[in-house]
């Protein structure tokens, strides 16, 4: 231990999955606080006012007080620097935007030596957190300077950049309240929800079921046009154009006002409106084929009105928002860009980042803005005079929330529209006076279907009602009742966990399922070995998880990788824990006696689905005492029949398998099953008869036959590269 007022990190582990700490992925850190230990919070000067004066929201952290206030109150009173670097550690992660509230801080059987855990969305900021928590623990402790502004706006820019975007965490928030796991496959925001053959795959607003050529026609705005008008679905008349000239005479044939916009840009890119003038189309024709990949562009009949955005997900509208005109007003000295920065750009909910669901306005920057400045004599460089009003956007960002105005034929024809483009999800622009009208009394129209519509202006709209557009998304692609999950089998364990692995991904093909094994001897699909590396790892175990082939998988874990990775799955249909195992094993990771290993081990008991089964070796007495924390069924296996803890278990009706006469025997109550004699299996699996009773157990637990058991058991030979049964 050294001796000095500091804290050293000694480690920093990113558990990925389950662990010893929660169900989610979380940061380890051992903390070695020197002569901190002697020195609790209430005897160190000016403590709490500087932290409290620095982050006055951990007023908010209940602690283990269970109210307001409980952290406050526990840093008054004296507590350690570890647990004050944890809430530290979760307040700044708070604080840059990405909401975490998970934190634990436990002592070791070293003096001094402390683990400390904390909830974290991202493996990079956590560690940044935590860097940053302990220098500003360091300086609040020895009274010195520390800039909150500079590591709030550092970690910030790092949660922008390193996590999932406010749209895609929307959807996965959803998914995750219908209990559908999630795995993030990129640094962006690609997403898998669910599991293997059972797995959907998102990017933001589009899905594995986004047509590729539904992208492409949305992305044609003369095509999209042509196929809309010729199902009945109101559009604005126009045509393309390549030339300036060609525009002026366009809009002359059309008439007066009209809007140009490129081809083949979406998201507003590059269109200018109620141009009215020679000038003003020849202007906006530059800024528009500048814009398009195929310099092509539009010129359409102007539709007055308020520019709409319908979002449609399915086959029906779940979100509508309403843009308005944007407006400054002179005061004879400042310029429109000061005037924008300061009437404008002011309002909170706007801001670079895609968390706010309004843009800046930089007139200076924005060719279109520019436009619609110089046809009112301006530039953005102009003072306009005391009480002038200049208009900056016709139609400003689309974020005012009016899906509860929406009528019904507007919804019917916004709904039409993606389905004619063929978007499963989609954003329906349209223009109309009144959104609670139909559009053919107002001469509305819809003016552009595009694929991956942005989501923020209905998830945190300027006003109005938040619309959870994540839950419409998740609904659309996992009916009512479906989970995602595919059955996934968890094997904790020592001497006959790996055999039990193979043993009931051998059963779970026969029975006619793709099967994915990891375990130590290496990475199994179907039986036919395509890694021999160790595949108990967290890395591994991922990717039977993101196989779309695998329809079950069975998982080896032990006491180490638990603690330095997590379980590979979020939970599972079947845990099966062979043996507690020797704290020996892990005796470098601050596991000293069997307690602690029994806190370990526990968690492959934890994350048992509560439809799901605990496998438990009723042979040893600190595996049979999980079975109180299953949240699913206990089924109990021991060599012996006379087993006592077997026997109380049955007797109380719970299913039990043993060994009779050299016989495996599947027993419910007083109903028994035999199933075949360990003479009928290879050698070296009736040589470990206990990994045979925990893959019969397991696999009884899944519903399969007896006598598909007893078929996996008796062809299953570990010394062959086993071929698929399909």
């Amino acid at each position: 231990m050294t001796n000095k007022k500091d804290i050293d990190i000694l480690r920093v582990t990113h558990l990925r999955g389950p662990n010893i700490w929660t169900y989610r992925p979380v940061i380890e850190a051992w903390l070695d606080i020197g002569e901190l230990e002697e020195c609790p919070s209430n005897t160190l000067p000016g403590l709490y006012e500087r932290l409290t004066g620095w982050l006055p929201g951990l007023v908010e952290h209940r602690c283990g007080v269970g109210e307001r206030g409980g952290f406050l109150e526990r840093l008054r009173d004296g507590t350690w620097s570890g647990h004050i670097l944890e809430h530290i550690v979760l307040e700044l992660q708070n604080l840059a935007g990405m909401k975490t509230g998970f934190g634990k801080t436990r002592s070791t059987a070293d003096c001094g030596i402390y683990k400390m855990a904390f909830r974290t969305r991202d493996g990079i900021v956590g560690r940044a957190a935590l860097n940053a928590g302990h220098a500003l623990l360091m300086a609040a402790i020895n009274d010195t300077p520390f800039d909150l502004d500079a590591a709030v706006f550092t970690l910030t820019e790092l949660v922008d950049r390193y996590c999932l975007g406010p749209s895609t965490a929307n959807i996965v928030d959803a998914a995750t309240d219908r209990r559908i796991p999630s795995i993030r496959l990129t640094d962006g925001n690609l997403v898998q929800l669910g599991h293997g053959a059972a797995q959907r795959r998102i990017w933001t607003a589009e899905t594995d079921r986004t047509s590729a050529i539904a992208e492409s026609i949305a992305s044609d705005k003369d095509l999209t046009k042509t196929l809309l008008a010729s199902c009945g679905v109101p559009v604005p008349e126009g045509s393309v154009v390549r030339s300036a000239e060609a525009a002026w005479e366009e809009a002359q044939d059309i008439g007066l006002p009209v809007a140009i916009k490129p081809v083949d840009a979406n998201h507003g890119r590059g269109v200018s409106l109620n141009l009215l003038t020679e000038a003003d189309v020849h202007a906006a024709y530059a800024i528009a084929s500048e814009e398009g990949e195929s310099r092509a562009v539009l010129v359409e009949r102007f539709i007055s009105g308020n520019e709409h955005r319908l979002l449609v997900v399915g086959q029906k509208v779940v979100a509508a928002a309403r843009g308005e005109s944007v407006w400054v007003t002179g005061d004879g000295s400042s310029t429109i860009v000061a005037l924008c920065d300061r009437q404008i750009n002011v309002d909170p909910r706007r801001g670079e980042a895609e968390e706010f669901p309004l843009s800046p306005v930089l007139p200076a920057e924005s060719d279109e803005i520019k436009l619609q400045l110089k046809r009112q004599g301006l530039a953005p460089d102009s003072v306009p005079p005391a009480g002038q009003k200049v208009l900056i956007q016709v139609n400003g960002n689309v974020a005012d929330d009016v899906t509860d105005l929406v009528h019904p034929e507007v919804a019917y024809m916004a709904a039409l529209a993606a389905r004619v483009v063929g978007l499963d999800i989609a954003g329906i622009d349209l223009v109309a006076e009144d959104i609670g009208r139909p559009l053919h009394e107002q001469r509305g129209a819809i003016i552009e279907v595009n694929a991956s519509p942005g989501l923020l202006a209905h998830i945190k709209p300027a006003s109005g009602e938040p619309r959870n557009v994540g839950r419409d998304i998740v609904e659309h692609l996992f009916a009512e009742g479906e989970s995602g999950r595919i059955p996934l089998i968890g094997i904790t364990g020592s001497v006959d966990a790996a055999l039990a692995a193979r043993l009931v991904g051998t059963v779970l093909n026969h029975a006619g399922k793709h099967v994915g094994v990891a375990n130590r001897e290496g990475l199994f699909l179907d039986g036919r070995q395509v890694d021999a590396r160790d595949a108990t790892r967290f890395d591994a175990g991922q990717r039977l998880l993101i196989n779309r082939t695998v329809q079950a998988a069975v998982f080896e874990s032990n006491p180490r990788t638990i603690l330095t990775e997590g379980l590979p799955y979020d939970r599972c249909q079947v845990g099966i824990v062979t043996e507690m195992g020797d704290a020996a094993s892990v005796h470098d990771l601050y596991v000293r006696d069997d307690e602690a290993l029994y806190n370990v081990v526990r968690s492959q008991v934890d994350v048992v689905l509560s439809d799901g089964a605990s496998v438990l070796n009723a042979d040893d007495e600190r595996t049979v005492e999980l079975a109180e924390l299953s949240d699913g069924a206990v089924l109990l296996y021991a060599l012996h029949e006379a087993n006592a803890a077997l026997q109380a278990h049955r007797a109380e009706g719970g299913r039990v398998a043993f060994v009779r006469d050299g016989h495996v025997v599947l027993a419910e109550g007083a109903h028994e099953t035999g199933l075949l004699g360990l003479d009928k299996l290879k050698p070296a699996v009736a040589a470990q008869p206990g990994a045979v009773l925990a893959a019969a157990c397991a696999s009884w637990a899944l519903d399969v036959s007896p006598d598909l058991i007893c078929a996996g058991l008796r062809t299953f030979d570990p010394a062959a590269k086993q071929k698929s049964t399909h």
